[in-house]
């Protein structure tokens, strides 16, 4: 297995603003851009090719990583005119793979931060003979996610999308969003459609007799599609918790990229990065947060578990916790933004202007 489909191509919606002006896999990540953390780990596993299904924004990806050579890997590019869901994604690049009829094509999720053993999912999948294989993994709640129960040697019984009721939720095993396909099989999806793996692939597969393989691994895993789950995932690829070749750093409580300045009593903690560029003023507090490059966080304030865009600045004392700040937004001084609040591109809030508490 040599080979593998990265589909980047989504809009990441629920992650705006963040991704108005970038793709979801390019928003930087513990210092890099998340993409980068997925080919360096798909490298580690034996992969040399990977092409890239892109559709959104997709005129960013090639500039910044050409053909792959920097990474020791062969890049290729194909961009959807119009979306066509994860399977159409996989049959709209089938040209470009070079893997025989049977042998084995490797395929990731653009949004996923995962521990996966990527090596033991392919020897699963050749030694079961199946026609997919599918990383499976345990949540505790899997009301929002697709459940894929499984007999006892892993072979997959039914696709349930998003169950509510508890009779619904006839196991905690849920898709995981990277798999590997019979070459052939990628052939046989419709051409020129969109078209849902998970929707009608998947459970066309089932209900034709074909074998499709589970593997669960329940090491780290992250859907990082929203700001939350994405500042989470930074933190924890700088913490160690979350494995990744490509952190640009040692392991640690916080990640400081060349450029980037930081006063000498500022305090940085639970796996801050603070991107090239970057300036984190004196008494500043940062805990668990993304800075982008050239954003600037001023005297005093305190900034908790948020992403701070590209040259946007966060006022003197404002105080900060679960908040998105747009590229080149400004947060005046003595503001208060609370979890969930997200701030535009370039917008402007005066200062003391929002406020969860008293002025006292």
């Amino acid at each position: 297995m040599t080979e593998a489909i990265l589909l980047v191509g989504g809009k990441g919606t629920r992650l705006r603003p963040l991704t108005v002006h970038t793709p979801k896999p390019m928003v930087p990540a513990a210092g890099v851009p998340f993409l980068t953390h997925q080919l360096a780990r798909a490298r580690a596993a034996g992969v040399d090719h990977i092409v890239l299904a892109t559709s959104y924004l997709a005129e960013v990806f090639e500039p910044h990583f050409g053909d792959g050579s920097a990474l020791g890997l062969h890049l290729e590019y194909v961009t959807e005119k119009e979306p066509l869901g994860t399977g159409g994604a996989l049959r709209n690049v089938a040209a470009r793979l070079r893997s025989g009829p049977d042998e084995s094509v490797l395929v990731f999720n653009g949004d996923i931060l995962t521990g996966l053993d990527i090596r033991a999912l392919v020897d699963t999948h050749e030694s079961s003979g199946a026609d997919v294989s599918l990383h499976l993994t345990k949540v505790t709640d899997p009301r929002a996610y697709g459940l894929v129960p499984t007999d006892d040697t892993g072979r997959v019984l039914a696709f349930l999308e998003k169950p509510q009721t508890p009779e619904e939720i006839v196991t905690d095993q849920i898709n995981a969003g990277a798999y590997v396909f019979r070459r052939s099989v990628i052939d046989t999806i419709p051409a020129g459609r969109p078209v849902s793996v998970e929707r009608e692939t998947f459970p066309g597969l089932l209900a034709a007799g074909a074998h499709l393989q589970g593997m669960v691994d329940s090491t780290y895993w992250l859907d990082l599609g929203t700001p939350a789950a994405f500042v989470r995932g930074s933190a924890d690829l700088v913490m160690g918790r979350a494995p990744s070749p490509a952190v640009p750093g040692r392991r640690g409580d916080r990640l400081i990229l060349p450029t980037a300045r930081v006063a000498p009593d500022a305090k940085l903690t639970g796996g801050t990065v603070v991107g090239e560029g970057a300036f984190v003023a004196e008494g500043a507090r940062v805990c668990g947060s993304t800075i982008l490059p050239g954003a600037v966080i001023e005297p005093g304030a305190v900034v908790t578990d948020s992403l701070i865009g590209s040259r946007a600045r966060v006022g003197e004392r404002s105080v900060l916790s679960g908040a998105v700040i747009g590229d080149g937004a400004v947060v005046g001084a003595d503001n208060e933004l609370r979890d969930g609040v997200r701030v535009w591109c370039d917008a402007r809030i005066p200062a003391g202007a929002v406020r969860f508490s008293s002025d006292q």
